[in-house]
């Protein structure tokens, strides 16, 4: 498993009220969430970086305005409704 180190200067800790416990939280649920909205990695493997269960991760896209059901046009969306 890969990880990655932020340097953030204490001030903006401070300025933000958040511990360290929480900005890596956070961060882990930022990257997540932008590698499902980039389309680059599967929602399981998103929920695992984000340390969230997949029905987690599902609400935090739906808070963050992502939705899980992702088509590059109107005719792929309308095969997907047509075969269900």
């Amino acid at each position: 498993m890969c990880q990655v180190a932020v340097k953030i200067p204490d001030a903006v800790l401070y300025d933000t009220h958040m511990t360290v416990v929480q900005v890596n939280d956070w961060a882990k649920k930022l990257i997540a969430l932008e590698y499902y909205n980039r389309r680059h990695v599967s929602l399981g493997y998103c929920a695992e970086i984000a340390e969230m269960t997949e029905e987690d991760f599902i609400r935090f896209l739906g808070q963050n305005g992502v939705s899980i059901f992702q088509f590059d046009d109107e005719s792929e969306f309308m095969e997907d409704m047509n075969n269900a």
